[in-house]
């Protein structure tokens, strides 16, 4: 028996990729899946049925799961996919926020358009489905809930402004959700993946068929990452970073500081630089003050 059997599951952007690699695992360890894909173009145009094939492994496989084709970005759509799962499963357990697209360019080049579109897929998705499934985790003290970030908005990749903002926003989120959910045994982290999937395989210089993506960079190699964060005992407020088989935790530090009192003044701030920029002694987390 696994951890995560009967356990209601929604996995947003699951028609492809790392979002499929956990559809398809949590379908093995006997959770009820909801398989969320708008089925479009990596740069979120279009429709398809990359949703239905997703369901359709599963339950060749012997599991049980639905489909869903809204978009994230889309008020009414992200409600939908957590009304989907109470409709016919009953409840939601788990959520896994993975949907997202790419417009690469650097800043100078980029329009606001193409800012506010990467932005609304993976910020706001993110915060509408799991403003959905809050209401019902709150109220039955029980919810997992996964928010995908990248490496991109952790430490930053050139030409990619609005995916490493939205990225970056997920990790901002965690923060806040992870304090309001643990008095409700609502745990929150973030996954920072890297995989070969359709979406990387636009990135220059790393070309493949994302079909048969590289064995030491599959999708599949991210899920352990997330099995554990939405595991009974799953942490809350963490980050980690997973590729290729590879796991670590990225965190955020800050140093002891320096007080400068009321009097400071640009002069008295340089000549305490040193303690005030020096990260030698920092510890994870915020300093008391």
């Amino acid at each position: 028996m696994s951890e995560f059997e009967d356990k209601v599951v929604i996995i947003t952007g699951a028609g492809g990729g790392i979002g499929k690699a956990h559809a398809l695992e949590y379908g093995r360890r006997g959770a009820k899946v909801v398989v969320n894909d708008l089925g479009g173009s990596v740069d979120g145009a279009g429709e398809g049925d990359a949703a239905d094939r997703v369901v359709h492994a599963i339950r060749t496989a012997g599991g049980t799961a639905i489909a869903n084709k809204a978009s994230v970005s889309d008020r009414d759509g992200a409600k939908s996919i957590v009304e989907d799962a109470v409709r016919v499963f009953g409840t939601v357990d788990i959520l896994v926020n993975n949907a997202g697209i790419l417009r690469d360019k650097s800043f100078r080049k980029m329009t606001l358009d193409e800012w506010d579109l990467v932005v609304a897929v993976h910020l706001n998705g993110s915060a509408y489905v799991t403003h959905a499934a809050w209401q019902i985790m709150y109220e039955k003290n029980y919810g997992r809930i996964v928010l995908t970030s990248s490496g991109s908005g952790i430490w930053g990749n050139f030409g990619q402004a609005n995916y490493g903002a939205a990225k970056m926003g997920m990790i901002g989120m965690m923060n806040v959700l992870a304090l309001e959910g643990a008095p409700h045994n609502i745990r929150v982290n973030c996954l920072a993946p890297g995989a070969a999937t359709r979406m990387t395989a636009t990135i220059p210089g790393r070309e493949f068929d994302p079909e048969n993506p590289p064995a030491q960079s599959a999708p599949s190699l991210v899920t352990p990452a997330v099995l554990y964060m939405t595991s009974e005992d799953a942490p809350s407020g963490t980050c980690i970073q997973a590729a290729g088989g590879h796991y670590s935790s990225a965190a955020m530090y800050s140093n002891e500081g320096m007080t400068l009192g009321p009097d400071a003044d640009f002069e008295s701030f340089l000549d305490n630089l040193t303690p005030i920029t020096d990260m030698t002694s920092a510890i994870q987390g915020r300093q008391a003050r």
